[in-house]
């Protein structure tokens, strides 16, 4: 029989660890995807009625206009509250800093098209998405949600989400191909991997705070007013 060297034993180990790891990887994927695929929808009509809608940040550019994909998540979101399946739009994003501010930009858009003040919440540290999810649990007290947000993300929030204890449906905010699509489905298989650590190890969020139900009014939420839009 012949006889591994060290060398040789120690590669063997790193090829196990590695084979185990893609393993167990995909096994967390295709859970996350099966299990939440009956809580996506694409049609309006289909999904169930809830208290709010979430929007998930994304990228606001220098001069203040949305980024496509958070202006699409903005729009279908707009069509929840439109078509009464939602009472309140919650609004998470980044505002870690003065000069930076996902959320106020994405509540200007909805004043502009006629949400009620009142009915906008705005959760200035929405830094990922597991943060938004958590701080819609504990800050926000949301009961029920439909998270808007592009099709490859909508597994991992939903599954984050249900983890939570919010009963959670996601609704598919692509109006068009974007252009890093490819990279997204990459990087999100990550994503789903970590979204499992987060969950199973009740990760806490960078900020949490005082809990403002979502039942109550939104300008609470907010940092300025912008009554005259």
């Amino acid at each position: 029989m012949k006889k591994f060297k060290k060398w040789q034993i120690g590669l063997l180990g790193i090829i196990g660890l590695a084979l185990a790891g893609t393993v167990t990887a995909i096994i967390i994927n295709q859970d996350i995807l099966s299990r939440t695929k009956p809580h996506i929808f694409a049609e309006l009509e289909n999904i169930p009625n809830s208290q709010a809608a979430l929007i998930l940040g994304a990228r606001v550019y220098t001069n203040g206009n949305m980024s496509d994909i958070l202006a699409d998540r903005s729009i279908k979101a707009l069509e929840l509250y439109q078509d009464k399946k939602v009472e309140k739009i919650l609004v998470s994003g980044d505002h870690g800093t003065v000069d930076y501010d996902e959320v106020k930009v994405v509540r200007d858009f909805l004043l502009q098209n006629d949400i009620p003040e009142e009915d906008i919440f705005l959760d200035h540290a929405g830094f990922d998405t597991y943060d938004s999810l958590y701080r819609a649990k504990h800050i926000f007290q949301v009961e029920t949600l439909i998270v808007v947000t592009q099709e490859f993300h909508l597994p991992r929030a939903v599954y984050i989400g249900q983890s939570l204890g919010i009963e959670t449906y996601g609704y598919i905010a692509d109006r068009q191909t974007y252009l890093a699509a490819r990279w997204n489905n990459l990087r999100e298989s990550l994503a789903r991997i970590k979204a499992f650590l987060d969950v199973s190890t009740n990760a806490q969020p960078k900020f949490l705070g005082e809990a403002i139900p979502i039942t109550g009014d939104g300008r609470a939420t907010w940092d300025d007013q912008a009554s005259n839009l």
